[in-house]
């Protein structure tokens, strides 16, 4: 009499081999692929600058949010409409998409919001934001 294998444990391995086909797989790189925002982050001696992949957008589609001194938030929004139609004028298909892409950037140090800029030219928006500098008036408390 042969004996049955359990269901539950020829579910589990399968989990266990789609598990391991996904595991060399990077979410970051996959997320640009997949309609996210493709980022470079550069930390320069008194800023960081953040260049980020926005083809196909207008300059007022894209927000632009410093929510913390350590946090950028990139959004970008826009509708598109396409139609066609026959020679009566009469619409055999018209179709209307809207698209939106965010993204939220850790920054590698803390910067200064007051001096911060954007630029968007050719597809590609470059945020420079200065680094946060210590306050010269500041002074040592020595230790008793």
């Amino acid at each position: 009499m042969t004996s049955r294998s359990n269901p539950f444990d020829d579910i589990e391995r399968m989990f266990d081999r789609l598990s391991d086909q996904f595991a060399g797989i990077d979410p970051v790189e996959l997320g640009g692929s997949l309609g996210g925002i493709s980022v470079d982050v550069r930390d320069e001696a008194d800023a960081v600058v953040v260049v980020a992949d926005l083809p196909g957008y207008d300059t007022d589609d894209i927000e632009v949010q410093l929510t913390d001194e350590r946090t950028l938030r990139l959004v970008a929004e826009r509708e598109t409409e396409s139609e066609e139609s026959d020679e009566d004028g009469v619409y055999v298909r018209r179709e209307r998409t809207r698209e939106s892409v965010e993204r939220t950037i850790p920054l590698p140090e803390a910067v200064d919001d007051g001096e911060t800029s954007a630029a968007y030219e050719n597809g590609v928006l470059t945020v420079t934001l200065p680094k946060q500098t210590r306050d010269e008036d500041s002074r040592s408390i020595p230790v008793e």
